[in-house]
Formats: C-alpha cells, structure tokens, sequence
C-alpha cells in the first residue's frame, strides 16, 4: 500500500497518516518530521537545511525531494509500502515525484484527498492554536493559507483523479469515523491494487457514503 496525503491545512493528514502507517505496518514519511531528523542528525542534508532555515528562507523543492527519495529508497528495502505526509503541494513538486517515484518502482497506489470546509478548518486551526499557545496562527493568516491551498495545491486532486488513484474522503467527521472510513475503504481497494493498471481505474468518492462506511453511531 502506497498512499500520498492531499488535504488543505487542519484536515488532519498528518493524524490519519499515523493511522494508516500503523495499521498497514508501513513508513510513515512526513515532510516536516524527515526535515528535523536530518539537522538534528546533522547528516549533509540536516546541514544544508539548516543554512537555509538560519537564513530564515524556504527550503529548496531539491533538498525536500532527495530527502523523499531517500525515504522511498528506505521503504522499498522494508517492504514497498509508505504514506507520504507534506508532499506534493504544487503541480510541479507532483510531477517531479512522480517521476521519482517510477525511478524506483514506488508510484502511489491511491491518492487520499482529505476533504474540509474552510469555515470548519478555521475553527479547528484557531482552536489547536489556543491550544499550543501559537499566537502566530491567527484568523487572517489562517485564511492567506487556505488560500494558497486553493490556488496551488488544490489542482493537484484534478491531476491524480485524472490517473485513477484519487479517494476522496468526508474529513470534517469525527477523527475516528474519518479514520474507520479510510480504512474499510483501503482494506477495500489492497486486494485489487497490483491487479487493476491506473488507465483502468476512476477516482472514488466516499464524501456522501458516510453511514455506509460505519460513521454512525
């Protein structure tokens, strides 16, 4: 099983990626969590990283992606199956791994869509920011990062759909129904996954099968 996480900020990819690894027994690559192993490992990449972010700039795509590459390296050696949590968050970056991934014989299996209002992800990104005491996150930043979700990773989903590997999920329900969810619907698709070629797939749509998947109580 190999899954990519798409879902605009406070949809809880990086929760229902910890899930999914777990319960697949597979790698957990998260963007943010691979960024600080590498500086505090100090490894070649830790250091690049670390003269950029000294210099308060983004890290480069290039760094972010060797450090994936090496992470999908690591996956295959361990069994072949990973979620990715953090990538990709423009067409560019998407296409770029995708072609990593063939290199190595790592394609997603399913591109997992996380889907949320804004008014509900406002609500829950206030509330962890109360919660951890980030009085960065306010209400106008918030909103200039859902936008920017919407203008450049959004287009994304069309892309994947496009491929076949699209699941799109309902993710303002509960955390547990979202992850019970997920989850009927992988164990699902895993039998058919090396079977079904990705010109002979559609995308699928569980945002309106919530009572099917056992979301009520």
């Amino acid at each position: 099983m190999r899954v990519l996480m798409v879902a605009p900020p406070g949809a809880g990819k990086g929760t229902q990626g910890a899930v999914i690894a777990a319960h697949f027994n597979i790698a957990h690559i998260a963007t943010g969590d691979l960024l600080r192993e590498h500086v505090a490992k100090q490894t070649e990449l830790g250091r690049a990283v670390r003269h950029h972010l000294d210099r308060g700039e983004l890290v480069p795509d290039e760094i972010v992606l060797d450090m994936v590459t090496d992470a999908f390296a690591a996956a295959k050696e361990n069994g072949g199956g990973y979620v990715l949590d953090g990538m990709p968050r423009n067409m560019a970056q998407a296409r770029t791994l995708y072609k990593i991934a063939l290199g190595l014989g790592m394609t997603a299996n399913v591109a997992l869509h996380l889907k949320a209002g804004d008014d509900e992800l406002i609500r829950r990104l206030l509330a962890r920011a109360a919660l951890e005491h980030r009085t960065d996150d306010t209400e106008p930043v918030i909103r200039r990062r859902l936008a920017l979700y919407h203008e450049v990773t959004h287009p994304i989903v069309a892309w994947y759909a496009e491929r076949g590997i699209l699941v799109s999920v309902d993710a303002m329900q509960p955390v547990e129904r979202v992850a019970r969810q997920i989850l009927t619907a992988l164990e699902a698709m895993r039998p058919l996954l090396e079977h079904v070629p990705e010109s002979a797939r559609r995308p699928v749509d569980l945002t309106g099968l919530g009572a099917a998947f056992g979301t009520e109580d």
